[in-house]
Order: structure tokens, then sequence, then C-alpha cells
């Protein structure tokens, strides 16, 4: 079993940056590839970033990619989402996962564990 708490949520204006961390814990949380998914109200939950188990290989959505960067510490066992010029539409839960497999990780169904979300409002 894994567990996963993010943090660092919060307000910020648009143009604004926020830094979002996911700390895993239990089983082999090091080992395993993280994502970064978010859900606006009334939408569905969509994919925003994520890394294979070693940091070595990211991935981004078209939409967050060159102000989105994904990073994690293996030694601390947390995985961090630093957000940069904050637009309204990034607006939304964000969510941390956990996926037990190397492949498909933009795709929300490969992941087995999940936070329970942080909240990011960017005001225009």
């Amino acid at each position: 079993q894994v567990q996963l708490v993010e943090s660092g949520g919060g307000l910020v204006q648009a143009g604004g940056s926020l830094r979002l961390s996911c700390a895993a814990s239990g089983r082999t949380a090091s080992t395993l590839p993280m994502g970064w998914f978010r859900q606006a109200p009334g939408t569905e939950r969509e994919f925003v970033a994520a890394t294979n188990w070693s940091g070595g290989r990211t991935y981004y959505a078209d939409s967050v990619k060159g102000r989105f960067t994904l990073s994690r510490d293996n030694a601390k066992n947390t995985v961090y989402l630093q957000m940069t010029s904050l637009r309204p539409e990034d607006t939304a839960v964000y969510y941390c996962a956990a996926a037990t497999g190397n492949y498909g990780l933009t795709y929300r169904a490969q992941y087995q564990y999940w936070g329970q979300g942080t909240q990011v409002t960017v005001s225009s």
C-alpha cells in the first residue's frame, strides 16, 4: 500500500508561481512512477505531468509544457511540481498519483494510488 499526501496549493495571481509537493510513504514508494493530474469543477480529471521511478524521464500535457516542471527526490520520497506563469485556466484540484507500471503514464487508469488533492486557484 502507498499513501500520498499533497501540499503547496493556494491562491495566486495570474503569472505567479506555486510549488506542489507530494510525500509518499509505504511499500517501495521511491521505485514507483509518479504523476500529477488535475480536475476543475464539472470536468474530467486530466493528466498534467508524470515521471518514471528515477526522474530520468518526464512527460507533460501540452497545456503545461514549458511552464510546469516535475521532479522527484527519492531520498525524501517526495515528488514536486513547480508551476510558473500560472493562468486562470490552471485553477483546479491537483492530485498526486503513483503507478505500478512504467507505461502509459499519461493515462489516469494506469495509476493505482491517489492522494486527496490540493486546491490551486489562479485569479485573473
